[in-house]
């Protein structure tokens, strides 16, 4: 069975990529990982496995 985290991504002034690239390692540590990122959006949807 799988679970699903959304989290809405806040665009700052600076360091996007960088800020983006570490909430994005910090999930993966937990054992999500990315299934979208909206295009135009500030949503990201991630999944695991529920019984990990």
């Amino acid at each position: 069975m799988k679970e699903y985290k959304v989290v809405n991504w806040k665009m700052g002034l600076s360091k996007n990529n960088e800020r983006l690239e570490d909430l994005l390692n910090q999930y993966a540590k937990m054992g999500w990982r990315v299934i979208h990122i909206g295009e135009q959006s500030t949503r990201i949807v991630f999944e695991r496995d529920k019984n990990r």
